[in-house]
């Protein structure tokens, strides 16, 4: 009986997605064409819940590379010396599939992608497409020129620009759709203006209550962008986005019964709901042997922490986790909605999340 140890391979994780219906139409084919392993630099990083752990060897990289799993491909910026924090990737291809599908290109379509990375999606684009109609762009040059370098090894040539994908592309014109690789705090209506009347835009956001999620954005004729959530996503920010995860905390702590588990917390469609409804809260989690521990802060310096089975504490200005509690009774007597019910329009002047129809705009609580 051969007990050897089998190291995953590219083609195998391309049929897992085919078999989770992940990869619709054209795209089995293209994944296929474009096996990740040449958009992976030989040094990675395997990202755990508190750290970024070296990937010694050659088994483990290849384990690492055809699992679906982020690859971290940089830490620091590129600094060295740095406390280790991830700052590029390559994306788990599950959700690269998700998102890619949720872009619904179709033949002679022009794609501007924020974030070029490795280069990995800016390939897959142009295996679909053609490497002509394919815009890519990247902040880091360090990377740009590495992920330039793998595209022409690959054999693409799409047309790569080092710069600030927060603006548009100069002389570009319109493009048909436009995806980000990298999380946004917001989208900025610079870029939808870059795309035409019947477009889509794909992008992750960092909401600042606890989640990140996909947002699928169809351009209207007036300029302005409305779609639905599509899920969670958890993605690097793009640089000029990046915030602390918490505010600083003023005041003594006031201790006090909780009124709900923290746990009831992390559920993408109350995210949703309590950031459009709280804006400005902070809230992070991490898991403890009983269940979950919670933070949450707010510019004025109100804080509360939560942990399943004990007391809340609260600190500063007035009183955060009742605010939260409220917020979650509103959410119950919605009838917990799942996140696919939520959605998110962007004007020049706003970007408000609706639930079940964009004429239902959730209104932001007294602040």
């Amino acid at each position: 009986m051969n007990t050897a140890h089998q190291v995953p391979t590219y083609p195998a994780l391309v049929q897992d997605l085919a078999d989770r219906g992940l990869l619709a139409g054209r795209w089995r084919q293209v994944f296929d064409a474009v096996p990740r392993s040449g958009f992976v630099p030989a040094d990675v990083w395997r990202q755990l819940p508190d750290r970024c752990e070296p990937v010694v060897g050659t088994e483990a990289w290849l384990a690492l590379v055809n699992s679906d799993e982020p690859v971290v491909t940089q830490l620091d910026d590129g600094a060295e010396d740095g406390p280790g924090v991830a700052t590029s990737s390559n994306s788990m291809l599950s959700m690269v599939a998700r998102m890619l599908g949720l872009l619904e290109v179709q033949d002679g379509q022009r794609v501007v992608e924020i974030g070029t990375g490795t280069g990995y999606v800016a390939a897959l684009l142009c295996e679909r497409l053609g490497d002509d109609l394919v815009h890519s762009i990247e902040l880091d040059p360090v990377v740009a020129r590495q992920a330039e370098e793998a595209l022409a090894q690959a054999g693409y040539r799409p047309h790569l620009r080092v710069g600030d994908g927060e603006q548009p592309w100069p002389g570009l014109g319109p493009v048909d759709r436009l995806i980000a690789t990298c999380a946004l705090r917001y989208i900025p209506y610079a870029l939808l203006r870059q795309v035409r009347p019947g477009g889509i835009v794909v992008a992750p956001l960092a909401r600042e209550f606890w989640s990140g999620a996909l947002v699928q954005l169809h351009v209207q004729d007036d300029g302005t962008a409305t779609g639905p959530f599509r899920g969670g996503a958890t993605y690097m920010p793009m640089r000029a986005h990046r915030l602390p995860d918490l505010h600083d905390v003023h005041g003594k702590g006031r201790a006090r019964a909780a009124g709900l588990d923290p746990a009831l917390l992390l559920d993408l469609g109350f995210a949703l709901y309590a950031g459009a409804r709280l804006p400005g809260v902070r809230l992070i989690h991490q898991n403890t042997d009983n269940g979950v521990q919670v933070w949450a802060t707010r510019e004025d310096g109100a804080a509360a922490t939560a942990a399943t089975g004990e007391e809340v504490w609260q600190y500063g200005p007035g009183f955060l986790w009742e605010e939260i509690e409220q917020t979650w009774w509103e959410y119950e007597t919605e009838g917990r909605p799942d996140a696919d019910q939520f959605g998110l329009t962007v004007t020049d002047r706003s970007q408000q999340v609706w639930l079940r129809d964009p004429h239902e705009v959730i209104r932001p609580g007294r602040p």
